[in-house]
């Protein structure tokens, strides 16, 4: 039976137009290439018929649906048929474009194949180097928990900066968060907030950067969006009497009967300034007591050597007198390493009334107080495992409180002078128990304040100038 054949496409020839057993297609005499297609189960569909590449006998030969007879008129059908054909005479490929849209991958297929081929670091020092198991980890459960169940579905070049706007407003305000049970004693909980956002924002713009390498996408639409990428700066430290609060602390959960190891590891933090994890899967061998280093086969920043002080080192010494070889910290059960330090540091942290400081906290109070003290900024780096003085930079602001209150003194002595008067005796301070300062020092030191700043640093600077000078 013919399954093609010619007639003008009208109103009334496609309506008369018969049901057979099989699909057939009457082609427009009016409009070449335009045509009707009338399936065995009655549906009615216009199409077109071309060749790609602006026409010719080798070229491809393509078929694309128009529309729905009902949707469109004959008419209708017919004018976007004509602009469909000569965007195809002119060179373009209408079908081709539509066959490339439906191989597209979505954005869950995006992330199915970025979690095989694309979790490794980007930029830094380490671009190129596999993710950590645990930073793979927490990465695709970030993505797969908040992009996949709002963009899953979504290609990945439809999605525009506006729509990441979108997306991160929705994790913000919890549209993503859950808690679900998914075994024995195991549930999965998804937070949503604000901090969530920032993360999985991060970590979208990762996969759209790795998507554009690999021809997915033309550009990263995280790129352009108004959205925050970037955490709250972590200025909390805590200062040496806090520091005593949370000794004290530790001597109490261990006097309470707490499993020593939870203890001992957050002593270790104290005192080291290591990361979490770098104490909790300490090895033995990674310890070298003779000459006071840690040295890290693998850490966030590679292989890494450490330097401890010797308050530590004593209490390395007499954990090492239990343990020749495996975990410092070996788990109660099974050949890992002991995890359960939450529930310690909570109660610590209550004991000693310093809520929400983590333990990410005292590795911020090693640095803060060594720059403080006057420690060299590659030094404290060294302390802490940096790869670079940036990382360093952070804790070069914090804990000026001493010389800033020095500062204030000094300035309280050297403004009275400038002004004329004499300091006065303290209320129970008889005026022989002032300071005395000679009269030429202070003409000289209230010349040299009035044209310079006065931060702590450089007022000393400017004593001891003037000291050297009229001494």
């Amino acid at each position: 039976m013919d399954r093609t054949s010619s007639v003008r496409l009208t109103k009334t020839v496609v309506e008369k137009a018969e049901v057979r057993s099989a699909r057939y297609d009457l082609w427009d005499l009016e409009l070449a290439g335009f045509g009707l297609r009338v399936e065995k189960s009655g549906t009615k569909t216009f199409i077109i018929r071309y060749r790609s590449d602006g026409g010719g006998r080798s070229a491809p030969r393509r078929f694309m649906t128009v529309a729905r007879f009902g949707t469109l008129t004959v008419e209708q059908a017919r004018k976007k048929a004509k602009a469909l054909l000569g965007a195809a005479a002119s060179g373009d490929d209408p079908a081709g474009k539509v066959q490339e849209k439906r191989r597209e991958k979505t954005m869950k297929e995006l992330l199915d194949f970025y979690e095989e081929h694309g979790c490794f670091i980007q930029r830094g020092v380490h671009k190129g180097r596999p993710m950590k198991p645990l930073t793979k980890q927490y990465t695709m459960a970030r993505l797969r928990n908040h992009v996949e169940p709002l963009l899953g579905h979504r290609r990945v070049s439809e999605i525009t900066s506006g729509e990441i706007e979108k997306f991160v407003a929705e994790v913000k305000a919890g549209k993503t968060a859950k808690d679900e049970k998914v075994g024995p004693r195991k549930r999965v909980i998804v937070r949503g907030g604000e901090g969530a956002a920032r993360k999985v924002v991060r970590d979208l713009s990762a996969v759209f950067s790795f998507a554009g390498r690999h021809g997915f996408v033309a550009k990263n639409p995280v790129e352009k969006a108004s959205v925050r990428k970037t955490d709250n700066r972590r200025d909390r430290f805590l200062t040496l009497e806090e520091v005593s609060q949370l000794g004290e602390a530790f001597d109490r959960v261990e006097a309470d009967g707490a499993n020593p190891k939870a203890v001992a590891i957050a002593r270790l933090w104290a005192l080291t300034g290591c990361r979490r994890n770098e104490i909790a899967e300490l090895k033995v061998h990674e310890i070298k007591l003779e000459r006071n280093l840690f040295e890290f086969d693998d850490t966030k920043t590679g292989k890494s050597i450490r330097p401890f002080g010797p308050a530590a080192a004593a209490l390395l010494k007499t954990l090492l007198r239990d343990r020749k070889a495996g975990y410092l910290f070996p788990a109660e059960k099974g050949d890992g390493y002991y995890q359960s330090t939450r529930k310690i540091w909570a109660k610590v942290i209550e004991i000693a009334e310093l809520p929400g400081i983590t333990p990410h906290t005292l590795r911020h109070t090693l640095g803060s107080t060594a720059t403080s003290s006057g420690e060299a900024l590659a030094l404290t780096g060294a302390i802490l495992g940096h790869a670079n003085l940036r990382s360093t930079a952070i804790y070069a602001h914090v804990q000026h409180d001493p010389s800033l209150e020095a500062a204030k003194r000094v300035e309280k002595l050297l403004a009275t002078a400038l002004e004329g008067k004499a300091a006065e005796p303290k209320e129970g301070e008889s005026a022989e128990a002032l300071p005395e300062l000679d009269a030429d020092l202070i003409r000289v030191l209230a010349e040299r304040l009035s044209k310079e700043d006065s931060d702590a640093t450089r007022l000393r600077s400017i004593i001891a100038q003037v000291v050297a000078l009229n001494t």
